[in-house]
């Protein structure tokens, strides 16, 4: 391992591939909630599992080449990194465990105030702006969620930690997504949380049947047990807080020129106008589609969600989180061949953790990965663990030649920094 001094590269493409729910263990305070989150380790996990499973290790080659094994030591990955790398691991900077606010942090910003609350609190003024807006809206035998127009369900979100998020959940048989997505920006209206998740899908049976109690007094529709991830035809929005998007990573690059791309989740739930949307779930969609932008001339911006990991944690599936990784490492080696001049940068990371050998199918708060492909550079370089993701978004603009201090939150990370 060495250390050395980072040449300034010229401005050139930035990939980020996020994978989602991708945890390499627990941070200090994972068992505030849940005690059992202490032992959280995602990556760990399902690399034991397939090993088990499978009778072979996990085929990993360009994870080990990009500096997993360094930043996350197991007997199955690379312990030395192939490529000019800069590898560490990043603490998520913002309560719990959560997508939309992982994602937004990243790109910039300041999410640390995210409000943490109840649906069940908040019954009244929620019932209240329903029906304001025409709908018929009742208790659900009594407990603290709501049916709207005899088909939506408005609840607390099982999936993240009690209180980031609600949702507003129909069969897609009973209601087409416009109408479950205009009962949920109702919502967004009056909501303190992070998001309102418009939730569309086919379940196995009435959406009654699937609600349970979840931890903190929240009470919701069981999703992933409901069969909607697994029945196809799965349609989601996510309505996030209100953010200054105009100082994220996205309109940073836009505004001075740089072409976006929004691949996957990515493209629901981050904001930038002058971004080519890519929106996609399998996993072989999603690094085509990244693919094909990094195959673009001149410089870019890339952001890219990799969804299936964190379906796979959420059904506790950890075989099908293996096979996942290796498709995403199949994926990065034609990235690591695309992306080959000095001004290039190739970031890979996650946005919180999702075990799925945990016991549950809640996500998990763990540092994630944050490995940094930069062709031309001389040395592989072991970085410090950093503090927030919004870092990383701070970094890949510096990488385009942007000032960091254009986004609301971050401070770059020097690639050059030895640990």
């Amino acid at each position: 391992m060495t250390s050395g001094t980072q040449e300034a590269p010229g401005r050139g493409r930035t990939v980020i591939v996020v994978v989602d729910g991708f945890g390499i263990g627990a941070m200090p305070d994972a068992g505030a909630l849940r005690p059992g989150d202490a032992a959280a380790d995602t990556c760990g996990h399902v690399l034991d599992h397939a090993r088990e499973a499978l009778g072979r290790p996990l085929r990993l080659p360009v994870l080990g080449a990009l500096g997993l094994g360094l930043v996350h030591p197991h007997p199955d990955l690379a312990r030395t990194a192939r490529l000019p790398v800069a590898a560490g691991r990043a603490a998520l900077g913002y309560p719990g465990a959560d997508t939309f606010a992982g994602h937004q942090t990243m790109m910039g910003a300041d999410f640390s105030r995210v409000t943490v609350a109840r649906l069940g609190d908040h019954l009244g003024e929620v019932t209240a702006a329903l029906r304001a807006a025409g709908h018929r809206v009742e208790r659900l035998d009594g407990r603290a969620l709501l049916l709207v127009d005899g088909s939506v369900l408005v609840h607390d979100n099982l999936e993240a930690d009690p209180g980031i998020n609600w949702n507003a959940s129909a069969r897609l048989e009973d209601l087409g997504f416009d109408g479950i997505l205009r009962v949920a920006r109702t919502v967004r209206e009056v909501a303190p949380v992070a998001r309102v998740i418009a939730v569309g899908g086919h379940a196995d049976g009435p959406l009654h049947e699937f609600v349970r109690d979840g931890d903190g007094g929240t009470v919701g529709l069981d999703t992933p047990a409901s069969g909607f991830y697994r029945n196809g035809g799965l349609q989601v929005r996510h309505l996030g807080a209100e953010l200054d998007h105009t100082r994220q990573l996205p309109e940073l690059a836009a505004r001075a020129g740089i072409p976006v791309t929004l691949v996957g989740k990515a493209a629901d739930i981050l904001a930038c106008e002058a971004a080519v949307r890519c929106p996609a779930v399998a996993t072989s969609e999603v690094l085509a589609h990244t693919v094909e932008a990094a195959r673009a001339p001149g410089e870019s911006l890339v952001v890219a969600n990799v969804q299936e990991s964190d379906l796979a944690g959420h059904q506790r599936d950890p075989e099908r989180y293996a096979r996942i990784l290796e498709q995403v490492d199949a994926g990065l080696a034609a990235l690591v061949a695309l992306l080959d001049r000095p001004g290039d940068r190739l970031v890979v990371t996650g946005d919180h953790g999702n075990d799925p050998t945990i016991g549950h199918a809640y996500h998990t708060r763990e540092y994630v990965p944050l490995l940094i492909h930069r062709p031309g550079a001389a040395t592989v370089d072991l970085l410090p663990d950093t503090g927030s993701l919004a870092n990383v978004g701070a970094t890949a603009a510096a990488a385009l030649g942007l000032d960091p201090a254009g986004l609301a939150s971050g401070r770059r990370i020097p690639e050059g920094a030895a640990a």
